[in-house]
This record gives C-alpha cells, sequence and structure tokens, in this order.
C-alpha cells in the first residue's frame, strides 16, 4: 500500500509540482493538497495522511502554528519546504520544535541541480519519514512504569532494549517492572566527545546538549547535516539554550573543556596537530562526499589523534554516515555509543553502527545527555 501524502503549500504552482514529483514514484500517492495552515488541519483530520509536507508562509495560519496544532491534536510525521536564508533557518528551527522531523530547500534546484536527482531525493525523504518516521507529542510514563525502568521498543517490527549490547534482552511483563540503576559510564581516558546526527539531529542535539552542565570536562565537536546558511543560526540557538558554550566551528580553533564546536554546513571539520597542539581545520569538501560535513571525516581524524581516548555518539539520522568512522574509533580503543530505535526520528545512521556491532552502548535519547553528564 503506498503511502499516503497531503501537500501543502499556497502555491498553486507550488503544490501542483511537489505532487506530480511523488506521484510519479509507485511508492507514495497524493491524496490531497491544502492552501495554508488551517485547511492543513482540517484535511489531516478527514484524509488522514501518513507523512505532510508542509511550507512555512502561508496566509490564514501559517506552517509552524499549523505544526504545532497537527502534533497536539493528530501527530504525524511532517516535512517542511525552507528557505536557505538566515529568516528560512530561524523559522525552520521553529518549525522543527514545534514538531517537524525534517525539512528540505523550497528550491529544488538547491536539492541538486539535476532533476531527475532532485525528484529522488525528495521521495527517498517522504517514505523514509514514513516507513521508519516517528511522529508523537512528548513522551509520558506509561502507567506503572517508572524512571530509568526498562523499556522494549517494537518500532518497524524489531524489539530493541535500553540495555548495554551483550545484556539479557528486556521482556514484556503485566507487572510493574523494576526499576533499574542508570547507567553509569566509564571516564576511562576520554579527551574528546563527538557526536553526529541527521534527519531529527537539531531537536535531538537540543536535547542532549541541555543536559550539560556548564563546566563539562571535555571539549566537544558537533557533526549535524545541514546547509551553511542554517549552521550559524543552530549554533547561536542552542548557545542560548546550553549551559555549555556551543558556536560554529573556525579554521584554527582550539579545542577547550565545555565548548561545543559545530561543523559548518557545506564544509568538512577535522582535526589537525600544529605546534604540538590539536586545532579544528575547516576545509572546502571533496565533490564525491555525500555529506557536508560528513560525520565519518571527522571521527576519522578524531581516530588518529585521539586514539583510546574518545566518545562517539550516533544519533538519529538517514543512511550510515557514521558507521566507518565509528570503525576506526573502536579500532583505535575509543567508545561508541547509538541512540535507539524507539527514541530515533528515523532509525539509519545509528542502526549502521549498531548493526555492524560497533556499539558499546545502545540508549534512549532521552538518557544520552544525563549518561554524557556522569562522565
Amino acid at each position: 500500500m503506498p503511502t499516503r501524502v497531503l501537500v501543502v503549500d499556497d502555491s498553486a504552482f507550488f503544490r501542483r509540482r511537489v505532487s506530480e514529483m511523488l506521484s510519479a514514484d509507485p511508492r507514495l500517492e497524493v491524496v490531497g493538497t491544502a492552501v495554508d495552515g488551517q485547511d492543513a488541519i482540517e484535511k489531516t483530520a478527514s484524509l488522514r495522511p501518513d507523512v505532510i509536507t508542509m511550507d512555512i508562509e502561508m496566509p490564514v495560519m501559517d506552517g509552524i502554528t499549523a505544526v504545532r496544532r497537527i502534533m497536539a491534536q493528530q501527530p504525524r510525521p511532517i516535512l517542511m519546504f525552507s528557505s536557505l536564508t538566515t529568516d528560512g533557518a530561524q523559522a525552520t528551527l521553529d518549525a522543527l520544535e514545534a514538531g517537524a522531523v525534517d525539512y528540505l530547500p523550497k528550491r529544488f534546484e538547491d536539492i541538486s541541480k539535476d532533476r531527475e536527482e532532485a525528484r529522488r531525493k525528495l521521495c527517498d525523504r517522504v517514505y523514509a519519514l514514513a516507513t521508519r518516521g516517528h511522529a508523537r507529542p512528548a513522551p509520558r510514563p506509561a502507567a506503572g512504569t517508572t524512571p530509568g525502568s526498562p523499556r522494549v521498543a517494537t518500532g518497524a517490527g524489531r524489539l530493541r532494549s535500553t540495555y548495554p549490547i551483550g545484556a539479557a534482552a528486556a521482556t514484556a511483563t503485566p507487572a510493574r517492572p523494576a526499576p533499574r540503576p542508570a547507567f553509569v559510564p566509564h571516564r576511562g581516558n576520554i579527551k574528546l566527545v563527538a557526536i553526529g546526527t541527521s534527519t531529527g539531529g537539531p531537536v535531538a542535539l537540543q536535547e542532549v546538549l541541555t543536559k550539560l552542565p556548564g563546566h563539562f570536562p571535555f571539549p566537544l565537536l558537533l557533526i549535524q547535516h545541514m546547509p551553511g546558511s542554517f549552521t550559524p543560526a543552530f549554533a547561536q540557538r542552542l548557545n542560548q539554550q546550553c549551559a555549555v558554550t556551543v558556536r560554529e566551528a573556525q579554521d584554527g580553533d582550539g579545542l577547550k573543556p565545555g565548548l561545543a564546536l559545530l561543523a559548518p554546513g557545506g564544509m568538512q571539520m577535522i582535526l589537525d596537530s600544529r605546534g604540538g597542539r590539536t586545532v579544528v581545520r575547516i576545509i572546502e569538501s571533496d565533490p564525491r562526499l555525500t555529506y557536508k560535513p560528513s560525520v565519518d571525516l571527522t571521527f576519522g581524524s578524531v581516530a588518529k589523534l585521539y586514539p583510546g581516548q574518545a566518545l562517539a555518539v550516533v544519533l538519529t539520522g538517514m543512511g550510515a554516515d557514521g558507521r566507518e568512522g565509528a570503525r576506526l574509533l573502536k579500532q583505535g580503543g575509543s567508545s561508541v555509543w547509538a541512540q535507539d530505535e524507539a527514541s530515533c526520528v528515523v532509525y539509519g545512521m545509528p542502526a549502521a553502527v549498531a548493526e555492524a556491532g560497533l556499539a558499546d552502548q545502545i540508549l534512549p535519547l532521552a538518557e544520552v545527555g544525563p549518561a554524557l553528564a556522569r562522565l
């Protein structure tokens, strides 16, 4: 059965264009269109689509307000169309905080200069959100459970335990589950924390970083798949929300405890040794690399300069970026954590790491920040 899509935009031309692109994919079916946010809410209730594509600026009701109301009343994955401007970045981040799970540039030329490739990327993204996306309001503890108790998720039909790999699998029981002690990581020789993520990452990074104290004892490197026009606004927003300092990385930056450096979009961030100290280098991306920034590339440079002394964390995202970098880190003796399936927007990048046997811990998103704070 094809994925049912609702297309929301006040432009008749754009609605028609998106509908034609989606309808050309046999996996997808456009079940309706809406001309503004209020229309989107009503069509969502009557048509019950699997995925919604949503514009931001519309008359009657804007896309951000519509997202907030849809997620409160009838949650489902929402893909935003955004302009690649500073204002567009701020609005898109607002939409993600309201509950949207992903975004794409509204100018398809910014997705790819090849029309067919742009269509394929749009269709793949929509299909992935429907088949792997988790659209739901903020979770509340289920009746009869206590914080920190074992949880079993059935996302995508596979059971995922929140216990460390190798531990006995959690099993459902009608009785109240006994609380388990919070996971306490071993600090060991850790000198650096690197976090990689993609789809769902802006909200996931906010969830993790806001749990860290200002005196967090390690430097942090953040790699988020994001356009270059978005990363300055995203870093600024995180810095306002977090006790640690967050800013977009610049070439030549040094590493400091409690400083989180975000890789600039469209570029690559690696570590280098200069004059006996480690610095960040921001370089042009090799055109052969799919992701700009690339988690694999950053993780690989960390593995080279901090063998056995780094902790890598792979959060929600499509694809497998981060797997090969995690492999290099593990070969050098460093630790790798992965987000669990149940809490991912898209269980792609963490799945690639976990299924390759590279994850030392698989944790729900809500436990990643507190676990880092206990290092």
